[in-house]
């Protein structure tokens, strides 16, 4: 395999029907799920040249670590539809090529195991099932499995009408996982405080989409704000993420850290947010195509082929490491080509984007 597009094709030649929408799809008319990469490919890179490129650092500084490229691995629900051993070929891909996976509470296999058997840099990610003693009771566990920050999902009160799934009657495993009484629904910025106060772990807002939610973020002590419309799978109509990356970096004012999910497909994708502000990009989608399509061994050849794709386009922009890619490097433009869920990938016939 040597693109990302190849890696997406086999994934939908491997995948039965329900997994593929459920991986591609988005809610309702998937508006938001489009504008995610149509947004991105609203901008436009102005190179630089004659800047001695002979040498160039991906490396990247988030979740105080240091990793191979400025990426981690999203967290992915129902992820044994992918893979019958759910995350954790994932995670050992994550952990052998240098960057770090955030697991989905609703992700086999479970907090304790994926930490023993994959000895990769871990993040927890919440959907609350419980009261706040049962959030601490999975705060303890992760702290004592080694995790190095606790993530809280904030734009799922309700599950969204993703409607793929309901013309054919699909019920993933994550969607039972959301039945009964939503505590989702009654999560406010007063469980933020209280949960601040108890939680010694770096903690992560996820499902931030606004500069005014930001700020308050900040105020209450978050230490990682993260950019997210959940893969235009919760919200239609919404914004893509890229698009307001610029007011959240200016409402964060420095305070936090801030990551960023939502259509990132590509290396100047990647680079497109580092240059508006982002310290991180996560990747959901995309490696779960290598995830499907071959497992462990997929997975690390996305984050190979996405490496080439970063050094190649900061070579051509003249950007000899990340620090390096700032709000000059971009410019509005229009999208040269109609966009779909698999757009990225226009050398290859995804024939069933849609009904």
């Amino acid at each position: 395999m040597q693109t990302l597009g190849e890696i997406a094709k086999a994934a939908h030649s491997a995948l039965d029907k329900n997994a593929w929408d459920y991986l591609i799809g988005g809610s309702e008319t998937e508006t938001t799920l489009l504008r995610n990469r149509q947004s991105l490919d609203e901008i436009a890179l102005r190179p630089r040249v004659l800047n001695d490129v002979s040498e160039i650092d991906t490396s990247a500084a988030f979740f105080d670590g240091e990793y191979r490229l400025p990426v981690f691995l999203a967290p992915i629900g129902s992820a044994e539809q992918l893979d019958a051993d759910g995350i954790l070929p994932a995670a050992i891909a994550a952990a052998e090529f240098g960057v770090p996976l955030i697991k989905s509470s609703v992700a086999i296999p479970d907090i304790e195991e994926l930490a023993e058997k994959s000895g990769a840099d871990l993040i927890f990610q919440l959907y609350v099932r419980g009261d706040e003693d049962w959030i601490i009771e999975r705060v303890e566990r992760i702290s004592k499995a080694g995790y190095r920050a606790f993530c809280l999902t904030v734009d799922s009160a309700i599950y969204g009408r993703r409607e793929r799934d309901k013309i054919k009657d699909f019920v993933p495993v994550q969607r039972s996982f959301a039945k009964g009484k939503s505590y989702q629904a009654s999560l406010s910025w007063e469980t933020v405080r209280r949960l601040r106060e108890r939680i010694d772990l770096p903690l992560v807002l996820k499902g931030i989409m606004t500069g005014e939610d930001a700020r308050i973020a900040v105020e209450h002590g978050v230490d990682v704000v993260y950019i997210s419309n959940h893969g235009g799978r919760q919200l239609d109509h919404g914004q893509g993420t890229i698009e307001v990356l610029p007011e959240i970096i200016t409402a964060v004012g420095g305070k936090a850290s801030v990551i960023i999910d939502g259509g990132f497909y590509r290396g100047t994708d990647v680079l497109k947010a580092l240059a508006l502000g982002a310290d991180a990009v996560g990747l959901g989608r995309l490696y779960s195509f290598g995830l499907g399509a071959f497992g462990q061994a997929g997975v690390a050849r996305v984050l190979e082929i996405l490496e080439e794709e970063i050094q190649q386009a900061m070579m051509l922009l003249g950007s000899r490491n990340l620090g390096e890619m700032t709000p000059d490097h971009l410019r509005e433009a229009v999208t040269a080509r109609p966009v779909t869920p698999t757009s990225a990938f226009p050398l290859f016939d995804f024939e069933d984007d849609s009904y």
